[in-house]
């Protein structure tokens, strides 16, 4: 019956990510169905800490963490835990041989979310990044590239900079609810209380740096992955241009969306050119 509760687990999994984003369950449905729950897995993860210290205001959020990060500990250690998302995750972690350090540094980064608001230095703020995000791209390349240590090496810094590019689209894209209601400014050296149009310039080049870097390692990724990790690349980067179309002033008092109309489209054209073999 463990088989059961454990295939009950990877639906929780599944069922955390098609509720919290459409737009990345879309792009792994993309993927090849010996991943895609491994996928599901790290996200339901990734998702959970991160509600923790975003969403439960009411609560006492340094608590619920500890309890988490405890648990997980635990998961990890004894390759079970009654939380489904948990279960689910350490399967993935074990499987893959994912490094302790990546899901350290992540727990970190959310950890850091519970105290520290604002980033004025580029020091705090790649580490923020990293934690956040890169090394969560790094999960997954450990997932894509099928325990390929070689792969994985050579890859490394094109996955980094995907999770980056796709984090700091996200930070400005939520500019609005992190600085209102989260109080939280990411991007150092930059006053998002009077975000204008250089400031915003400068941050949607160092996005399109982080893309550009990224592209290289998407076309060497296994056929397996390769379509839905671009199709995610490809409605980040169709949302950074809608970033840079939008007036600062807007950024700051909406949230901008691509419409779902647009994501399906972007998905059709994507797949074209998938198999066209321009990607």
């Amino acid at each position: 019956m463990k088989a059961l509760f454990d295939k009950v687990s990877y639906q929780c999994s599944k069922t955390v990510t098609e509720s919290y984003s459409t737009s990345f369950t879309l792009a792994t449905k993309m993927l090849s169905s010996s991943i895609r729950s491994d996928i599901y897995n790290i996200y339901g993860f990734v998702r959970f800490a991160d509600e923790i210290v975003d969403s439960f205001d009411l609560y006492d959020k340094e608590k619920l963490f500890n309890q988490f990060e405890a648990s997980m500990k635990d998961a990890l250690e004894q390759r079970i835990s009654l939380n489904p998302i948990l279960n689910s995750f350490q399967h993935t972690y074990h499987k893959y041989e994912i490094p302790y350090e990546l899901v350290a540094a992540f727990m970190k980064s959310m950890r850091m979310d519970l105290y520290k608001n604002v980033y004025r230095t580029d020091e705090e703020y790649r580490e923020y990044i990293y934690g956040s995000a890169d090394v969560v791209g790094l999960m997954c390349l450990k997932v894509f590239v099928k325990g390929d240590i070689d792969k994985y090496n050579s890859l490394k810094e094109t996955a980094m900079a995907l999770g980056s590019a796709f984090q700091k689209v996200n930070f400005l894209r939520d500019l609005k609810s992190d600085f209102e209601d989260l109080n939280r400014s990411y991007f150092p050296n930059t006053d998002l209380a009077m975000l204008d149009e250089a400031s915003k310039t400068r941050i949607v080049n160092e996005i399109k740096a982080d893309f550009q870097l990224a592209y290289k390692g998407i076309l060497q990724l296994p056929n397996e992955a390769k379509f839905g990790v671009y199709t995610a690349y490809k409605y980040y980067y169709k949302l950074l241009k809608k970033l840079q179309r939008t007036p600062s002033l807007e950024i700051r008092k909406v949230r901008i969306r691509v419409p779902n109309y647009e994501k399906f489209g972007l998905l059709a054209k994507s797949y074209v050119n998938y198999k066209l073999n321009l990607v």
